[in-house]
């Protein structure tokens, strides 16, 4: 199973969605870097991926983008396959 991290805040509604999904498929530990406690790291989140939204997921090296962006993935069917490490 790939790592995965995702920037997010304490009242994110698709911060809890995304991770709810995340968990379904078999992530057991998904390291939350919360950018609401620690201004520097949304720094770093938008530096790294152009954006300011959370959340910002990481699967392994891959940049899957937000909540929404997680959704479609895993509807066409390539999120278990990037967290397994086969994509």
């Amino acid at each position: 199973m790939q790592a995965v991290k995702m920037y997010t805040t304490a009242v994110c509604p698709y911060c809890i969605q995304a991770k709810r999904l995340l968990q379904a498929r078999g992530v057991a530990v998904i390291e939350e870097i919360r950018v609401d406690a620690n201004p520097q790291e949304r720094a770093r989140m938008m530096e790294i991926t152009g954006r300011r939204t959370v959340p910002q997921i990481f699967i392994g090296d891959t940049h899957v983008g937000g909540c929404d962006d997680l959704t479609a993935l895993d509807a066409k069917g390539g999120l278990v396959p990037l967290l397994q490490g086969q994509a």
